[in-house]
């Protein structure tokens, strides 16, 4: 190839050359004979890349994909599929299955997480996940990151496990006198790496560690005597300082929570219950019990300590490729540099945090902080009760409750027939049963039963009370999507609401005069346009989508150019008028921002304005207020319990 290259550059040489000889020779009679060009292909590959019997060398170098790798290579594969079908349907102005792609996508990486955890390590995973929520945040108008994480631990681990590691020098790093290797039943080397971290908190951030060492007085005694039972041993209960620093509410951004960072899938198999009342993950007991039996089940596996607290860390697939790469070496160390930076960093940590909890003083910390430990009485509550009020009962406030009970995800304990074990402060179990026993029957469970009637769905009831569907399943065992009229369904409400208030309209498409025009409204008609679906349209005009679809006599499904009815109050016709001139982006800012006409009032002093701050919702600031929702969205005129963050609403002074 590159003789060919030199050949065809000296025949154009020798060309010019020709020409410029015959001009020299003769000025006045110039003669330039034109030859002909003989044609050389160049070849298409470039010379400076490797030829194709190179290529074929590299490609029959690729490693070979085992039958774990194909699965996912094809179920990633299948990912992308539903999510192709959601990009044609928004080409094709097709908003109602384009959101089913997108949440049939969602569902399939969750199922994904589930079944295979390891797969969150995995980089085609990880652009797949990617894309996906980049398509659901664009669909929802979604601006911030949809999983966020909680505490402060996951900065301080980004940091740690940092292969950054000028500012330590090993050579002038000194041990207190009195610390010894290897007196834990788990190894406790003191080598290069551990140093790093020891450093890292006992000198770079001894701050972290005071916090570690404040929370280990309230929970390490717990956790120890848990993992005698189990019989593993004591020390790991460390490893919680490094997966949490130890707080309960602590998530990661791959949706691993509490104090030992489980995932769904896996606290799962350990029995921690998860739905939408509580997520057992955050309970310090059940969750510290999952953990041993977690780790004990992980030594069976490896034989090793070190192996074991790594596999907590990553998947055991990344373990087993480490150890093939050093031709069968089961040690820690010796396969460190084959392992992920956040686990070459992991098992060195939980030496350096051991090491330091367990010699205190000799790091300059204190033995005793003056913490109390985590310690209660039970008591059983049956059905869904208040929280405050069981506060009020044992004679702590709401939030010490939840601090006791950090599973309680709800404003409420579960309902059901299944009592739920709710932790009180110790020795305060007679005074709590005493109060209790003189709560009225008809605060001990906010509950109404609801009949289903003709033409509703799940999906309006839950919005009509303003809660889940998912509420709806917890609330209801054996629950399934397809209902029936005259099927009695349980609603749980929260205190304050009022369950004379709850009225549900009939849905009958054929009835027209049962949606004729509302009293003091106007008829508006708005085009739909590209992007719109009904939920949009029924926020941007503050009603329910239900009743457009009734106003119209339609389903979910429009189209483009289709003219929809629309009925708003007469005296805010001006308002809404402009809506159907708006851009979508315009409309979506109004409905964020909370934009709607001013809420008009005869004494605006008799009221608080309060601005909506992040994590807030309704129920929490009825509770917080002494009000309703429901008077809440009264004085508001609010048709859906959805706030936003900056959104100005008024609530009542209460008297």
């Amino acid at each position: 190839m590159l003789r060919k290259v030199t050949l065809l550059l000296i025949t154009i040489f020798l060309c010019q050359a020709k020409i410029v000889f015959s001009q020299n020779a003769d000025q006045s009679d110039t003669t330039i004979e034109m030859l002909p060009m003989p044609e050389v292909r160049l070849p298409y590959n470039n010379p400076i890349e490797p030829s194709q019997s190179d290529l074929m060398t590299r490609e029959s170098s690729l490693p070979t994909l085992n039958g774990y790798q194909k699965k996912i290579i094809q179920k990633i594969a299948n990912i992308y599929k539903i999510q192709v079908l959601a990009l044609e349907s928004q080409v094709s102005d097709d908003p109602v299955s384009t959101e089913k792609y997108i949440n049939q996508a969602l569902s399939s990486i969750q199922k994904m997480m589930d079944d295979y955890p390891g797969v969150q390590s995995n980089r085609r995973f990880t652009e797949l996940y990617r894309t996906v929520m980049t398509e659901y945040q664009e669909f929802y108008g979604i601006s911030k990151p949809v999983n966020q994480e909680i505490g402060d631990i996951f900065k301080i681990r980004d940091e740690m496990f940092s292969d950054d590691n000028n500012w330590f020098n090993g050579d002038y790093f000194v041990l207190p006198d009195h610390i010894q290797e290897n007196k834990s039943v788990v190894p406790l080397p003191i080598n290069k790496e551990v140093k790093n971290h020891l450093a890292y908190l006992w000198i770079k951030h001894p701050d972290v560690m005071k916090r570690w060492l404040e929370r280990a007085q309230v929970y390490i005694p717990m956790m120890k005597k848990i993992f005698k039972k189990v019989g593993v041993p004591q020390d790991l209960v460390y490893m919680s300082m490094i997966e949490s620093g130890l707080v309960p509410y602590a998530e990661s951004r791959a949706r691993a929570v509490g104090m030992w960072q489980f995932i769904r899938s896996t606290g799962k198999m350990y029995g921690l219950k998860v739905n939408w009342w509580v997520d057992e993950r955050r309970d310090p007991v059940k969750s510290t019990e999952a953990a041993a039996e977690y780790l004990k089940d992980l030594y069976k596996l490896w034989g090793n300590w070190h192996l074991a607290i790594a596999d907590y860390n990553v998947s055991p697939y990344r373990i087993k490729r480490a150890i093939r790469l050093t031709h069968g070496k089961k040690n820690y160390w010796k396969i460190y540099h084959y392992l992920p930076r956040e686990t070459r960093g992991y098992v060195p940590s939980y030496i350096a945090t051991t090491i330091i909890a367990t010699h205190p003083k000799q790091f300059g910390f204190k033995k005793n902080y003056g913490e109390s430990s985590y310690q209660y009485d039970v008591v059983k509550i049956k059905g869904s009760v208040d929280l405050s009020i069981l506060a009020k009962c044992a004679g702590i406030t709401t939030d010490s409750l939840k601090n006791l009970n950090p599973e309680l995800l709800r404003w409420a304990t579960p309902p059901g027939n299944d009592p739920f074990a709710l932790k009180i402060p110790a020795g305060d179990k007679s005074t709590f049963l005493a109060n209790y026993k003189n709560v009225p029957s008809s605060k001990k469970r906010q509950m109404i039963v609801h009949m289903v009637k003709r033409g509703e769905t799940l999906g309006h009831i839950a919005h009509h009370y303003g809660i889940s569907v998912r509420a709806l399943f917890a609330a209801n065992k054996n629950l399934h999507r397809t209902i029936y009229p005259g099927q009695k369904i349980a609603i749980p409400l929260r205190k304050g609401s009022n369950s004379s208030k709850y009225t549900v309209p009939k849905l009958r498409r054929r009835s027209r005069s049962r949606y004729r025009k509302p009293p003091h409204s106007v008829r508006l008609y708005y085009t739909v346009k590209k992007g719109d679906n009904i939920g949009y349209i029924a926020e941007w005009y503050h009603t329910y989508a239900w009743k457009i679809r009734a106003w119209n006599h339609i389903s979910n499904l429009i189209r483009v150019g289709e003219k929809l009815r629309i009925y708003v109050p007469a005296s805010e016709k001006k308002y809404y008028e402009r809506i159907n001139h708006m851009s979508f982006a315009a409309k979506q800012d109004l409905a964020k921002n909370g934009s709607k006409p001013k809420v008009r009032l005869a004494n605006s002093g008799n009221y608080i304005k309060y601005t909506v701050k992040r994590n807030d919702n309704l129920s929490d600031i009825a509770n917080a207020f002494n009000t309703s929702i429901h008077a809440i969205k009264r004085i508001n005129h609010l048709h859906s319990s959805r706030i936003y963050v900056g959104q100005t609403i008024l609530i009542k002074k209460n008297d």
